[in-house]
């Protein structure tokens, strides 16, 4: 089955049609070249003082960079892309009231880096999701080239409908081969890794992916981006980074220096101020 790509002015309905059928697609040339290049200057100096990868699986020539909410303005402009969050939504919200913000990740794979096992991210929550219950949905934004020589990620355009017991064959793994400034959309359920870079250039995208609002994140939201930080940033990634309340009663929460009495509620429309409807506390 084949990876497919779109242009840059595809619609949520393509990349919804595409996800549908194969689990994955790129689309080409989504950020301008200038955009890319704010981008990365924001976010190398915290790469450069990454350390590589623990083990195999994180990728021992591989800098995994998180926080990236709190510490770049583009990539918040990015958390919030039309496309993306647009796509995300509607891909996520027949199980949600809401989503959030699973993952903000810079991930470089330097010269020599290991192939990746192949893997689903959604096991991230081990098996205990059903499967006909989608979880997340993935975005790769290329900040270099993507070439099968430096590493691009691999896929298995059309395993989320699979049995989870089936491993792909050599022939049905391909690559997102993409340019620097194009996005690879994947669901939580289809195959994939980072590849093996066998180049002399490092390959470096970031990784930001949507949950369903009732989930635990991957990356704690909440210490990578404080509210002494969020305080300030548009409502929109104020809820995507979970700073709002999921379902009715899933993320409440008691004011430590509130001298009153009271739960802060934050309705399911988002009320993030101190004049959050109270409800007062009874002990029987």
């Amino acid at each position: 089955m084949p990876l497919n790509t779109l242009t840059k002015d595809a619609s949520p309905d393509q990349v919804l049609a595409e996800l549908e059928e194969n689990g994955a697609v790129i689309v080409q040339d989504l950020l301008g070249t200038r955009a890319v290049d704010i981008l990365t200057s924001e976010v190398l100096p915290f790469v450069d003082r990454t350390p590589m990868g623990r083990d195999d699986f994180t990728g021992r020539a591989t800098q995994r960079t998180g926080a990236l909410a709190a510490r770049s303005a583009a990539c918040r402009d990015l958390i919030v892309n039309e496309l993306a969050l647009t796509t995300a939504n509607r891909f996520l919200q027949p199980y949600t009231r809401k989503i959030i913000l699973h993952l903000t990740q810079v991930m470089r794979i330097n010269p020599g880096g290991a192939a990746q096992a192949i893997h689903r991210d959604r096991l991230a929550w081990g098996k205990y999701l059903p499967k006909d219950i989608e979880p997340q949905l993935n975005t790769i934004w290329a900040l270099t080239d993507f070439s099968a020589e430096n590493g691009a990620t691999q896929c298995v355009p059309g395993s989320h409908k699979w049995s989870w017991a089936r491993q792909p064959k050599p022939e049905e793994i391909v690559q997102a081969e993409m340019s620097k400034g194009s996005v690879f959309f994947y669901t939580g359920s289809v195959l994939h890794s980072g590849g093996a870079n066998t180049s002399e250039k490092m390959r470096m995208g970031i990784n930001l992916t949507y949950c369903l609002g009732w989930l635990r994140q991957e990356e704690n939201q909440y210490l990578s981006c404080p509210p002494s930080i969020a305080k300030d940033f548009d409502p929109v990634l104020q809820d995507l980074l979970g700073y709002t309340q999921g379902e009715y009663a899933l993320g409440y929460y008691s004011d430590p220096f509130d001298e009153t009495e009271g739960l802060e509620m934050l309705p399911p429309e988002r009320v993030l101020d101190r004049a959050a409807q109270k409800i007062e506390l009874s002990i029987d």
